[in-house]
C-alpha cells in the first residue's frame, strides 16, 4: 500500500510541476490553483507513505522519479532540448534509485 500511495504522491508532484510551467509567475489562477493542489495532495500522500516506508527509500523515489518524468514530458510536450548529458543525468537518478532500493534500505 505504502509504494501504491508513493506512486500517487509522485503523479500528483508532476502534475503539479507541470502546471507551474503555466502559471506565469502565479498570475495565472487555474494553473496557480492546481500548482499549490497538487503540491498539497503529494505532500499528504507522501507523508501516508512514510508510514510503511523509510524516509530515505520514499523520499529518493518521489524526488527520483519525479525529476525524470519532469524532465521526459520537458522533452516530449514542452519542447525542451535532449542532449547526450540530459539523457545520461535521468538515466544516472533512475539507477541512482533502483541501486538504493536493492542496497535494502528500511
Amino acid at each position: 500500500m505504502g509504494y501504491l500511495l508513493l506512486a500517487g504522491a509522485i503523479a500528483a508532484e508532476v502534475c503539479a510541476t507541470t502546471a507551474l510551467k503555466y502559471t506565469d509567475g502565479f498570475s495565472k489562477l487555474l494553473p496557480s490553483l492546481l500548482t499549490v493542489l497538487g503540491y498539497v495532495v503529494s505532500f499528504l500522500l507522501l507523508a501516508q507513505t512514510l508510514r510503511t516506508v523509510s524516509v530515505g527509500t520514499a523520499y529518493a523515489i518521489w524526488s527520483g522519479a519525479g525529476t525524470a518524468v519532469i524532465a521526459t514530458i520537458g522533452v516530449f510536450f514542452l519542447g525542451e532540448g535532449m542532449n547526450a548529458a540530459k539523457a545520461a543525468g535521468i538515466a544516472l537518478i533512475i539507477v541512482g534509485v533502483v541501486v538504493l532500493n536493492m542496497g535494502g534500505a528500511h
